[in-house]
């Protein structure tokens, strides 16, 4: 990864059946073309209804998904470790799937590039779950009224 880079994010997409659809895709077309993230990264994890794990590449996940990740071949650099992805696909419960990508921020690589040259570092990032901030606002107005 060519210095400056922005911050780099591991996220995993649960999915409640082994079968995958490229519904995704063009969101994440979106984010790539217009330049906000970089996928270092992606791999599929299934669990069969028997229990067996399967790590996937784009290309084995079927016809339509494969051709929707058919533009992101060779931009993607293999970081993510196949028993990590073992260890992900132990957790599914049987007859589900999950993707995992690896992304760089490349819209906050200035402010990352700030920070290290300001010799600070990150100590701390959390995600909030979508679930979490909707109910927060519901409450919220639910005070307000």
């Amino acid at each position: 990864m060519p210095e400056p880079f922005g911050p780099v994010e591991y996220i995993v997409i649960h999915f409640d059946s082994d079968r995958f659809r490229a519904d995704i895709v063009p969101a994440l077309n979106d984010l790539l073309d217009q330049g906000l993230v970089r996928l270092i990264d992606v791999a599929a994890v299934t669990k069969s209804p028997d229990g067996v794990v399967s790590i996937l590449e784009t290309q084995e996940l079927g016809p339509e998904v494969a051709e929707a990740f058919e533009r992101l071949t060779g931009a993607i650099s293999p970081l993510l470790a196949e028993a990590d992805l073992q260890a992900l696909g132990d957790e599914l419960d049987p007859d589900t799937s999950a993707v995992a990508f690896l992304f760089e921020h490349v819209w906050a690589t200035r402010f990352a590039a700030a920070v290290r040259g300001a010799e600070g570092r990150l100590v701390l990032s959390e995600r909030i779950p979508h679930q979490v901030i909707a109910e927060a606002q519901a409450s919220l107005l639910a005070v307000a009224r």
